[in-house]
């Protein structure tokens, strides 16, 4: 963690004789900025485990450290279907500029600066009346949006989606999503190798978890960059019911979180397990609910008032400590959770 002082935007730095001590400093130091026109705060040199979540933290510096596993991914995807790809973003969709889509472009530029990114990938927008993005490739990752967010998202919205779409760029995200979707074609060739298909399946399930916790962390990335939280739920309730919210009630929406996670009985419990085990994404409301989460939580806070981990100190990353937190995430998660088979195996193991 760095004790420095956020960049407010003009070089200068809050007041540090704030009274009600540090934490009131913290929310002062965080108002101030939120209520400046300045704009949001520059997270200097700011590292994307600030935002990654720690079982997705933990996976990737476990493969990070597995030297040439990369080159092995690289060889599986081929430098063809990237060049392919890149071919045809150019050839069917609009590359974003100062001259092209230049609202988006400035918003792209805001939570590139937000999250002191040095090399934003290509951004593209591509015709697609539904809501979404994605971050795809591995050696130069491309962005790429569907026209309908333009349409759906207010400015604060769509800056929240672009930035949740740089930091899986950022986290290198794209390297192990095409590995996920390498087995997946491999278990559809070897579906008639009964042992083959068993052991993919774990694989690929285990893939798909990650997958979900590596949207949670783009999540984190992308209300440190908006620095709204309000605008975070927002577009979570837009992406679940579409864009007119004008008589939705987000605090309602959050609600539904819970009616999820508790409702029901142990068939539910074991529904809910299926749907999950072959989605990539969370569902709306429930990502809205981790978020609100993590924010309420503390972390968001600190990060804001400039104590975040740095990029510099990315190489002293220890793989046991990531897979600690990681542990640590899950054994919390089980521990607090109301769904109805969480709370059989705690009655059955003696825990409240």
């Amino acid at each position: 963690m760095s004790d420095e002082q956020p960049n407010t935007g003009d070089g200068s730095t809050p007041e540090e004789d704030t009274p009600g001590g540090e934490d009131a400093q913290a929310d002062n130091r965080v108002a101030e900025v939120r209520d400046t026109p300045r704009g949001p705060i520059h997270l200097r040199g700011i590292s994307t485990r600030a935002w990654e979540h720690p079982a997705d933290r933990g996976a990737l510096v476990a493969l990070r450290e597995l030297k040439g596993f990369d080159l092995v991914v690289r060889k599986f995807s081929g430098a063809i279907s990237e060049r392919a790809l890149r071919l045809s973003l150019v050839g069917s969709s609009i590359r974003v500029d100062r001259h092209q889509y230049s609202r988006v472009h400035a918003a792209y530029l805001a939570v590139g600066a937000a999250l002191d990114a040095t090399d934003l990938p290509d951004l593209y927008v591509t015709r697609n009346p539904d809501l979404g993005g994605m971050c795809i490739g591995i050696d130069k990752p491309v962005i790429v949006i569907n026209s309908g967010s333009l349409d759906l998202l207010d400015e604060t919205e769509l800056k929240f989606l672009l930035a949740h779409e740089l930091g899986h760029a950022l986290s290198g995200h794209g390297l192990y999503r095409t590995l996920l979707m390498v087995l997946l074609r491999l278990t559809t060739s070897v579906a008639w190798i009964p042992v083959g298909v068993v052991g993919l399946r774990v694989i690929t399930a285990a893939l798909y978890e990650w997958s979900r916790k590596s949207e949670l962390s783009a999540d984190r990335a992308g209300a440190l960059a908006v620095q709204d939280p309000a605008a975070a739920v927002r577009f979570m309730a837009k992406m679940a019911g579409g864009g007119d919210l004008h008589d939705v009630d987000t605090a309602a929406f959050l609600e539904q979180a819970k009616e999820f996670e508790t409702g029901g009985d142990l068939r539910d419990s074991f529904l809910k397990l299926m749907l999950l085990e072959q989605r990539s994404h969370d569902f709306a409301v429930a990502r809205a609910a981790a978020l609100k989460t993590w924010i309420d939580d503390g972390e968001y806070r600190d990060y804001l008032a400039g104590d975040y981990p740095k990029r510099d100190d990315d190489a002293d990353a220890s793989i046991t400590a990531e897979a600690k937190a990681a542990a640590k995430s899950y054994k919390d998660l089980f521990e607090t959770s109301g769904d109805p088979l969480a709370k059989l195996i705690r009655k059955l193991g003696g825990r409240p």
